[in-house]
């Protein structure tokens, strides 16, 4: 078959095949509620072999319409296998809504050749699948790319070097930046980690391998997290080593030459390819994305927010059916050229306390920063106080640490919890403010700025806001972890990010902010030694205290900007 980089399918004349999608695929299907009806019947292929780039081949299957005419396709590349829920979610559900589509799996998974190596293949690999795709008498020039996670990674690892057939991209829940994944300043987010370690290494082998090896690592997840030292504790839960998890614990600073290509941030930078995001509030790469969508429209490229009250996988779950239906209206649009489906405004996000969606023209709409400072007895005050003194202090004790409590992981405990198990350990600071008389909108970025002094130079932070209701039910909004590098016994101040938020606190709610010197084992301890926590065997407890001066930083609708009422403001 003749090769081309773009334009109309060869003459060739494609002999449809006459397989079906899988039987486990097609009842998945049937499960489905809410979403749109089918338009065509759809058809497989399976077990198509692609060169990598370096000539390994990579086990692909093709799904496709029943019908007569030409259809865009859509390239789906996966590290965790081509069975479900990948098989009905993408291979079916799209191609009956006329779409061919190619779900691959990424070097060394799946059946395909070669090994995997985290990230570094990514962009040679779709490079070299752009190039078959090309070859084959039913592609039309016209491609598009969809998935999550790891699967949104390997898209912008194509758009780095985008083929002139890419004419749109939907990233949902998407990575961009592997370091920012797996730590936060320095600190390794563990329970994440072995998370990420567990579906990358059995996902791909299959749903009950995958299922057996997760409840394996939660059974052990205790024994592993606190163990001294945490190199290698990990290799009974996960059955076996995992080489690049130990070259990722082993790389804390996000300077190291390791890291160096892991990102792809920049790619949004100059990127012209109508691109779609998709996350929620407790989904871990929420922030990966927020960034996202911030550079690409600095970039002037076209793109879209979708942002649910969802985590990482409950986006996949129950928020399915908005996903899918926003993923669909945005390939239409961009590949059929049916804009029918696409709302209105650029961005629309979930609003939790009010528990309903809004429409915005961007993210963050117009806001104002608005500080509250802790005060004396545990108060939240909008009061700033006339000068810097201590506050309040706690006791980290790394060997019974502050244990952490729902927000964005990749287990079943993420999400929005009741607080009130944590908020009553000795080692966690509250400050509430008083009880709202009208309602307050947050729907932008929150920090902490803070002041704090140790008696060893070596601790970490962890910050979180809550929203408490009328029967002191404390549940958290959004949170962040910062560590401290400081002179023992001097103050020091430091800036924590808390993620962004949209979230109306009701008449009668109170805000709440938490203080604490860490989330075990969402973060992996800090020895209070100065040494890695990766390495460490011996542990130092480390006094924080509070000074005056901090401030919780929210993210408050502006005169002109979005109205507490939810309207756009005149």
């Amino acid at each position: 078959m003749a090769t081309r980089t773009h334009g109309p399918a060869p003459t060739t004349t494609w002999a449809m095949p006459s397989g079906k999608p899988p039987l486990a695929s097609r009842m998945m299907r049937a499960t489905w509620r809410g979403l749109p009806a089918k338009r065509h019947d759809v058809g497989w292929e399976p077990g198509l072999l692609v060169p990598a780039a370096d000539g390994s081949p990579l086990v692909t299957d093709h799904y496709f319409p029943r019908a007569d005419g030409d259809f865009p396709t859509l390239l789906v590349r996966s590290p965790y296998g081509r069975g479900l829920p990948w098989s009905p979610m993408y291979g079916v559900l799209f191609a009956e809504q006329g779409f061919h589509v190619v779900v691959q799996s990424c070097r060394g998974t799946g059946g395909s050749g070669g090994e995997f190596e985290l990230w570094r293949n990514e962009a040679a690999d779709g490079r070299a699948t752009v190039s078959w795709l090309r070859e084959q008498s039913w592609f039309d020039g016209t491609l598009g790319t969809v998935g999550p996670s790891y699967l949104g990674y390997v898209q912008w690892a194509l758009a780095a070097d985008p083929p002139p057939e890419l004419k749109a991209m939907v990233v949902q829940v998407g990575l961009h930046d592997p370091y920012s994944l797996f730590y936060a300043d320095g600190a390794l987010r563990l329970e994440n980690a072995l998370a990420v370690g567990v579906g990358m290494t059995y996902q791909h082998q299959g749903m009950g391998r995958f299922i057996r090896a997760t409840m394996r690592l939660q059974r052990r997840l205790g024994e592993v997290t606190t163990a001294r030292p945490l190199r290698g504790a990990y290799v009974p839960a996960l059955g076996g080593d995992v080489p690049w998890l130990d070259d990722v614990m082993s790389h804390p600073d996000a300077e190291d030459a390791y890291w160096h290509g892991a990102s792809l941030a920049a790619v949004a930078e100059r990127l012209g390819v109508p691109t779609a995001l998709i996350t929620g509030w407790h989904d871990v790469m929420g922030d990966q994305t927020l960034g996202q969508y911030h550079r690409l429209r600095e970039a002037g490229c076209e793109t879209s927010l979708l942002v649910g009250p969802w985590t990482h996988t409950s986006a996949l779950q129950q928020g399915w059916p908005e996903v899918f239906a926003e993923s669909l209206a945005w390939l239409r649009a961009h590949l059929c050229g049916d804009p029918s489906g696409l709302r209105p405004t650029r961005v629309r996000v979930h609003v939790g306390g009010e528990d309903d969606w809004r429409d915005l023209d961007d993210w963050p709409p117009a806001t104002a920063a608005t500080s509250w400072f802790p005060a004396e007895r545990g108060q939240l005050t909008e009061r700033a106080p006339a000068e810097s003194a201590p506050l309040a202090s706690f006791r980290y004790d790394p060997d019974d640490p502050t244990p952490s409590l729902g927000g964005p992981l990749l287990s079943r405990t993420a999400g929005p919890r009741d607080n009130g198990t944590l908020e009553i350990r000795d080692d966690v600071l509250t400050f509430t403010g008083p009880p709202l008389t009208a309602p307050v909108d947050v729907l932008g970025p929150v920090s902490a700025r803070l002041t704090l002094s140790t008696d060893t130079g070596h601790a970490d932070v962890f910050t979180r806001l809550c929203d408490v209701d009328e029967q002191g039910r404390s549940v958290n909004i959004c949170d962040g972890l910062g560590r401290l590098r400081t002179a023992e016994g001097m103050p020091s101040p430091i800036t924590v990010p808390m993620s962004a938020t949209a979230h109306r606190f009701a008449v009668g709610h109170r805000m709440r902010w938490q203080i604490s010197g860490g989330a075990h084992p969402r973060y992996a301890r800090n020895p209070g030694t100065g040494e890695s926590s990766v390495d460490a065997t011996a542990f130092t407890p480390v006094r924080i205290t509070l000074h005056t001066d901090s401030a919780l930083v929210l993210a408050t609708p502006a005169p002109g900007g979005v109205g507490q009422e939810g309207r756009p403001g005149l």
